[in-house]
């Protein structure tokens, strides 16, 4: 949520929505040829033990190596497609803190890293991409208002760079018409989908707060469908995750917490083909648990500075009164469904009382708890994945493929039996150039 990995940090490539041509190797950099590897391409272990690639992706997958290129043999290691986080909140610097486990990819569900604000990231080699949902759709005073002490101000760390391009678009609604008004604003400022906000603050401990009705919720969300656009939810709760489905939500990004899972809650979120991103991490953070068991482990202790250690040790502790074993019970109800389940934890900030969780460690500890809840090591790491770059139609990554982005993690060890070994990192690739160590 383990066998000694390599303190030295892997490297990743970042993707873009596109396949990259990979048709003739990179005139600019040679090739590499990972040879003796055992690989799972996002869906299942192959017969290959070889893939070739260079900065324009994924040139072979088996075959010989080419004499031309840089040989790295990885015998007795496991090459898996660089992960997938589903739901954070992040920067610059806790996108270079993914990278350095391996996860290449986040998905940002509040914050700036929308199209027109992410140039600098997109051809940096040294963090992981991401995309994002720009702001969510929530009421004025309403969820996330309420987690934050008075006069915190959210944003980079002191020193850090702070975002180029225009103020973030704030679309406060709490009418049909100020949804619907507000999409095509969100469209325009490049966002990747559009997330919803239903919470009533109960499971944070502030019952009463402003919350998004269902009138509102469904003019949202068909707006942003007719403009093409996937759409999320925030749900917490069993009545909020019912009034999401009901307006036709492609995806919640958590999973209901305030209780056990019943036959009709299951079915509903089955019938709808919506997927789930139950963030455990974040469930159990909520409820009081900690992440002193992932802080222990040296090979996550020797990739957090302070800051990051004490957060991980620190919890929400909202609602210590929810059932951690409740939360893996209704996973594996959902996917013994067939809903599809994506691996996100909602980290966000160095700071204790959002803590818990931390940039790319935390995407272990979720895929930990998605076995403990059930899933094989296998569907887990798809999980991470492959079904998230399907889900959020990011078709150039996810697996290992000739054609694809070349972002890679190579890890000691065999995850599709331990999951825990997927922190055994022993290097990462992005768009096809390797992390050095930090």
């Amino acid at each position: 949520m383990n066998t000694t990995p390599s303190t030295t940090t892997p490297s990743t490539t970042t993707p873009s929505t596109t396949t990259p041509s990979t048709t003739t190797p990179s005139t600019t950099t040679p090739s590499t040829a990972l040879i003796n590897a055992r690989v799972f391409d996002g869906d299942r272990t192959l017969e290959a033990t070889t893939v070739v690639f260079d900065d324009t992706g994924i040139l072979a997958v088996g075959g010989d190596a080419p004499a031309d290129a840089q040989v790295v043999d990885a015998a007795g290691g496991t090459l898996l497609p660089g992960l997938i986080d589903a739901h954070v909140h992040t920067n610059v610097e806790s996108l270079a803190l993914a990278l350095r486990f391996g996860v290449t990819t986040e998905l940002e569900m509040q914050g700036t890293h929308t199209a027109d604000n992410r140039a600098h990231i997109t051809d940096d080699d040294t963090v992981a991409d991401v995309r994002s949902s720009g702001f969510g759709i929530t009421p004025p005073g309403g969820h996330p208002s309420e987690l934050f002490p008075e006069g915190f101000q959210p944003g980079p760390p002191p020193g850090a760079a702070k975002p180029s391009g225009p103020a973030p678009l704030m679309p406060f609604s709490t009418t049909p018409e100020e949804a619907v008004a507000f999409i095509p604003q969100l469209v325009e400022r490049g966002l990747d989908y559009i997330k919803f906000m239903v919470d009533d603050g109960s499971v944070e401990g502030h019952p009463g707060l402003p919350m998004l009705d269902q009138a509102t919720l469904n003019a949202g969300v068909a707006e942003a469908k007719r403009h093409g656009k996937l759409t999320v939810a925030h749900a917490l709760t069993v009545e909020a995750t019912r009034m999401a489905i009901e307006a036709g939500i492609d995806g919640l990004v958590h999973l209901f917490m305030d209780g056990p899972h019943d036959d009709e809650i299951i079915a509903l979120i089955r019938d709808s083909g919506a997927f789930v991103v139950p963030c455990v991490v974040l469930n159990a953070s909520v409820m009081g648990i900690t992440g002193d068991r992932l802080a222990d482990d040296p090979r996550v202790a020797g990739r957090l500075d302070e800051a990051w250690m004490k957060t991980l040790r620190s919890s929400f502790n909202h609602y210590p009164q929810g059932s951690i074993t409740d939360v893996l019970d209704s996973v594996r109800a959902l996917y013994d469904a067939g809903v599809d389940i994506l691996a996100g934890t909602d980290a966000s900030m160095p700071v204790p009382f959002l803590g818990g969780l931390a940039h790319g460690a935390s995407v272990h500890h979720e895929l930990q708890y998605l076995v403990q809840a059930g899933l094989t090591p296998a569907q887990a790491l798809r999980a991470a994945t492959s079904t998230t770059a399907r889900r959020f139609g990011l078709t150039d990554r996810g697996r290992i493929a000739e054609g694809l982005r070349a972002d890679l993690l190579l890890v000691d060890g065999d995850p599709t039996t331990t999951i825990s070994d997927t922190l055994n990192t022993r290097a990462v690739w992005r768009r096809g150039t390797r992390l050095t160590a930090a």
